[in-house]
């Protein structure tokens, strides 16, 4: 077996994302913070603007149904820089490293189509990849198996007849990595770099 091609997720492996970051300026009190995060500005709204839902519409609905949070909703999208603090120098590494092999690489993301330019504009490790599948673009999120279905596609177009078992998959959300595995992929959940890197080593890649 050999692999051909490996797929990164960018946050949580790449890109150091976390809501808490904005949140822990904005609602000092760790308990009065995490309910705010867990029931009003959850992961699954977010994925919903991840999924191609404007932020505009997003931020309405939202508003609509907790009309006396109005100020701290909008400042999810409106002070979004503030839940990036930079990228994560251990993975990007691993970039490197296969990148100076010669692995073809490519990137999937779960992340809106507005607000991934930001990070386009200044990480430059995600240059790296020869072609990026933004969900928030292609109205698709990960686990879904269409998303992975597109992924695929973009990469038969330079390694023609590419087979699933030669793709590997980095996400730091194990529901993610199952999903690629489910598929034929070699899936690998990102809990660090150490970890991932035996991983790979084990896939026989040059790292």
């Amino acid at each position: 077996m050999t692999i051909k091609a490996v797929v990164f997720d960018f946050g949580g492996v790449l890109i150091d994302w976390n809501r808490e970051y904005l949140y822990r300026h904005l609602i000092p009190d760790d308990t009065e913070r995490r309910w705010f995060l867990d029931n009003v500005c959850k992961m699954e709204w977010v994925v919903q603007q991840d999924g191609g839902q404007t932020i505009e519409e997003g931020t309405a609905e939202l508003i609509a149904l907790y009309p006396e949070h109005e100020a701290l909703i909008r400042a999810f999208y409106a002070r979004w820089p503030e839940m990036v603090s930079g990228v994560m120098e251990e993975g990007v590494a691993l970039v490197d490293r296969l990148e100076a092999a010669g692995v073809p690489l490519f990137g999937l993301t779960n992340w809106s189509a507005e607000t991934f330019p930001y990070a386009w504009e200044r990480f430059d490790v995600l240059r790296k990849f020869r072609e990026i599948v933004v969900s928030g673009r292609v109205g698709l999120v990960k686990p879904d198996p269409q998303i992975f279905d597109l992924m695929r596609v973009e990469i038969e177009k330079q390694l023609p007849g590419i087979r699933p078992e030669e793709l590997v998959f980095i996400d730091d959300n194990l529901k993610n990595a199952q999903a690629a595995t489910a598929l034929g992929w070699h899936g690998v959940h990102y809990t660090g770099a150490l970890d991932t890197e035996t991983k790979l080593r084990a896939l026989n890649l040059p790292i």
